[in-house]
């Protein structure tokens, strides 16, 4: 497509399901930049660190580019005869449950509803489920059964009016940077707001909190429980509420007082006192809202951790009214967008259900289909435990890395390798998971791709294509529509633009829903290109019968069933058949998975800079720079007690596998628990893919993974050498026990540990940086074990190695550094070996501010000289004046050096 270079694209950001507005800009040379859209209502112009460095990701290194067969280059119309003939061919030999298709909310709205459509009305199997099962489906699946569908009720205003926030499973300031900056400056101008944070980890989340409860894991349940029996016990309960718009109570009730306030303490291993301050603090706090996270959908309880916080909110009458409700903030930036097409294996498009035969009618007589799945489908984990079991013959994976991100990940790569006929269509040509595909398809990414998504409060909005698709890249939808029409699905599939899909999507969401149905944005059903272009963000509901314009979305929408133009439930009523909301009996239970064996629990998640399986993140140097390796949480009582000490390589081990990391001893981290990022991959780490650790086992109900809660041991890894590297080429190999690989300015930093001192040092440096004709300069020191070896092209610096016994005292800032710098004379190339800057170059130290490349060392220097607010060290040095992630890590530094300068 051509793509006018001289204006600024309004667009939204692929990262978390806050859904930031983005303004992209190409400039004449061809240089793009980006910025935080001011009158995007998600962000209102503020982007965190990720976002900031979007322009940043879109390099075309690694890409692929043109369809593959076998490793072979082809053209699009064999590989999707191919791709149809065989779907074809395994439906006729086996039946259309043989097909599955893994999906992804990284997919745009109308990418996930032609995927959904072929498979369940045309394929007639409801075998596609998504990553985001991953995510949020215990969200999902509360949300049903309290409500009668999955209607998140409030919106991102409501954390601004509420007069407390509860932070549970959430470190909001890391995953959900955007929506922790509104509340802090919601905080600013209101001191009087309260927020309690309900976390293990004492996370960079605590920095705003009142109150942090350090919760024991999966203690969730028995804490609102134990909340639900204190309101009743205290006679805190809206009892009119309940009489006119719930059922259910009495029962619910009963079973959450099965604890005594001793009982629940013992299960969440807080205090008596703790639980009655925050008990007392909710109960006499009308304005709550309560956010909730993966520490509470990825969870063998999941749904009743979800249901367990609902009931409180509906036995206070808090739902639906400003400032209050329980509110689900998910990973991805589509995954509601997925959910409102019905991209999971048990769900229908448009928010209805697969069984209800009423629903499978009047889904499948729209689509004019031949056929509409029966019964539910395989949920992810089933679903590839059915490749591995022989079930699932042919396997499609869209914009996703189950090989790295799906539980049992060992597992899940050999299903995959043993499949007769693996799709794969994505971005990167070289993923862990698409290195197993028979067929790859070559898909547009962010930035060059159209269509929609939806944020966690409803909100719709575009993303806008600003470049053009390299080679012979093609948008998700395409694909799947070259695919159906192949297969003889032509007619159902013969949209040419995704304004036709989006279109379709709402026309079926108004379609015969006379407001019994929340999801309805049936307004847009006629909406032509000029419109879906000019689309700007809206909330749904957008009734076809609503008195508005599609250019203006959010005036004079009718109120359907149970909503107002922004918050479900004002009226009191819900989705379920006598309009009332269900409240859900649930008793906390205990479930001990460690033993003598593996005595810790391991808690996955994500870091500041990262996201995902780093295919995006891992392209930016800046991201890199705060935290560059897989590493491991350990509370300083657990090291002292496996002899790990700081910086040590650790071995985690599981029943299912074992990895390699760095060790981080913090009392942040709660005593008996690790905690380690999921982000790291064979293509950044040698041994860092954490899924692999993790078990298969599901919430019953939604069938999220446990991915929180992992028995595991710690053991020191016995390095016989540890190695920092940097080097202009990434290397194609790296013969180390331990490596991890990450890009920096000028090339890539790569940190290593060694089993067996090297017999030859500058030879491994050699292989290591890929040199032949450069001067070589190395320094041995074989009674110390310290080797330092750099080599020099003319001036400039190809690489540089550094041993030691023990972890590396290298400055990696400044060792990055130098393969940028021009070093003309011999006495720089010797401090290059030296591995240390001269006294005018002072080591600005780990870095902390991403956006503005600022150490911790020079914080430290400027709270010395007087600097003791955050603001005062944005002032002097502008770190935490962006994106804001950094503020709660500057603030730390800051109240640690004034504690030791007290001392």
């Amino acid at each position: 497509m051509e793509i006018d270079a001289a204006r600024e694209v309004r667009t939204t950001c692929p990262y978390c399901g806050v859904g930031c507005g983005v303004l992209a800009k190409v400039a004449a040379d061809g240089q793009v930049s980006v910025r935080g859209d001011p009158d995007h209502p998600a962000n209102f112009g503020r982007l965190c660190s990720k976002g900031s460095a979007l322009a940043e990701t879109i390099g075309l290194d690694g890409r692929l580019v043109h369809p593959e067969i076998h490793d072979r280059r082809t053209g699009w119309n064999e590989a999707l005869d191919l791709v149809a003939s065989t779907f074809s061919q395994t439906i006729a030999e086996h039946g259309p449950d043989a097909i599955a298709f893994y999906v992804s909310g990284q997919l745009l709205t109308e990418d996930y509803y032609l995927a959904n459509k072929l498979m369940k009305g045309f394929i007639g199997s409801a075998n596609i489920d998504t990553n985001s099962r991953l995510c949020m489906a215990s969200s999902v699946a509360g949300h049903r059964r309290a409500f009668g569908a999955d209607t998140v009720p409030g919106t991102y205003e409501d954390l601004e009016l509420a007069d407390l926030i509860v932070l549970v499973g959430s470190n909001l300031a890391w995953c959900h940077p955007v929506l922790y900056q509104r509340i802090a400056a919601a905080r600013e101008k209101r001191p009087e707001m309260k927020v309690v944070l309900i976390d293990p980890r004492r996370t960079m989340t605590s920095d705003i909190a009142d109150m942090h409860l350090a919760i024991a894991p999966d203690g969730d349940v028995a804490l609102f429980t134990g909340l639900l029996a204190w309101l009743g016990q205290h006679n805190a309960l809206d009892r009119a509420y309940i009489t006119a718009h719930t059922t259910g109570f009495g029962q619910a009730l009963f079973a959450a007082s099965a604890l005594d306030l001793a009982g629940v303490a013992a299960a969440t291993g807080l205090s008596e006192d703790e639980l009655s301050r925050f008990y007392s603090l909710f109960a006499a706090t009308a304005r709550t809202v309560t956010v909730y996270s993966q520490g509470v959908n990825q969870s063998s309880s999941g749904t009743d951790k979800v249901n367990a916080i609902i009931n409180c909110h509906l036995a206070t009458g808090r739902i639906g009214k400003p400032g209050t409700g329980p509110f689900s903030v998910t990973g991805q930036p589509n995954a509601m967008g997925g959910r409102e097409v019905g991209g999971m294996a048990n769900m229908l498009a448009a928010h209805m259900e697969i069984d209800d035969p009423g629903h499978r009618e009047r889904v499948q007589r729209f689509w004019s289909a031949p056929a509409i799945a029966g019964k539910l489908g395989l949920k992810a984990v089933e679903m590839f435990q059915a490749v591995a079991g022989g079930r699932i013959k042919a396997l499609w994976i869209m914009a996703t890395n189950p090989v790295d991100s799906m539980p049992d990940a060992d597992a899940v790569e050999a299903a995959i390798k043993a499949c007769p006929f693996v799709v794969v269509s994505d971005v990167l040509a070289g993923t862990d998971t698409i290195r197993h595909a028979h067929v790859r398809l070559p898909a547009t990414a962010w930035g060059e791709k159209d269509g929609t998504v939806t944020n966690s409060e409803r909100r719709i909005s575009r993303q806008r294509a600003f470049l053009a698709a390299p080679g012979e890249a093609r948008p998700d939808w395409w694909i799947v529509a070259e695919v159906a029409r192949r297969m003889g699905f032509g007619e159902a599939f013969g949209h040419v633009t995704p304004a036709e899909i989006f279109g379709e999507h709402a026309a079926l969401s108004g379609f015969e829903n006379d407001g019994a149905r929340d999801f309805d944005i049936g307004i847009y059903a006629g909406i032509d290109g000029e419109e879906y272009e000019a689309l700007a963000p809206f909330q749904w509901p957008a009734s076809s019968r609503a008195a508005q314009s599609p250019r203006r979305p959010e005036q004079g929408a009718r109120a359907v069933r149970g909503s107002s133009t922004t918050r479900f439930f004002a009226n009191g009523n819900f989705y379920t058949s006598d309009g009332k909301a269900r409240f859900i009996p649930i008793r906390a239970s205990t479930d001990t998975r460690t033993n003598p064996d593996f005595p810790l629990i391991l808690n996955t998640g994500r870091i500041r800079d990262h996201w995902h399986t780093m295919t995006r993140t891992g392209k930016s140097a800046r991201l890199s720079q705060h935290i560059a390796e897989p590493f491991v949480e350990i509370h300083p009582a657990d090291a002292q007690h496996h002899g790990i000490g700081d910086a040590d390589i650790v071995r985690i081990s599981s029943t299912r596998g074992e990895v390699l990391v760095r060790a981080l001893i913090t009392p942040r981290q709660r005593r008996g628990s690790v905690f380690a990022p999921m982000h790291w991959t064979d293509q950044f780490a040698a041994r860092g893919r954490l899924d692999t650790l993790t078990a298969p086992l599901v919430d019953p109900v939604s069938g999220q993974p446990a991915l929180k809660h992992v028995a595991v041991r710690i053991e020191k890894f016995a390095a016989k050498a540890f190695g920092f590297a940097v080097t202009r080429h990434r290397p194609e190999a790296i013969a180390a026990d331990y490596w991890a690989v990450a890009r920096c300015k000028g090339g890539w930093r790569i940190e290593l540990a060694f089993a067996d001192d090297a017999a030859d040092w500058t030879a491994f440096a050699s292989r290591l940086f890929d040199a032949s004709s450069v001067e070589m300069l190395a320094y041995h020191d074989r009674d110390t074990g310290q080797h330092r070896i750099a080599a020099f092209d003319g001036e400039r610096l190809v690489g540089a190695l550094f041993v030691a016994p023990g972890p590396v005292a290298v400055s990696r800032g400044w060792a990055t550094e130098q393969l940028e710098e021009v070093h003309a004379s011999q006495r720089e190339r010797f401090r290059v070996v030296a591995g240390r800057a001269g006294a005018e170059r002072p080591d600005a130290g780990a870095t902390v501010c991403s956006c503005f490349n600022v150490g911790a060392n020079q914080i430290v220097a400027e709270v010395a000289a007087g600097c003791t607010t955050v603001e005062a060290i944005g002032g002097a040095l502008k770190a935490g004046t962006n994106c804001g992630s950094c503020r709660s890590e500057i603030r730390a530094i800051i109240q640690a050096n004034r504690v030791q300068a007290a001392e």
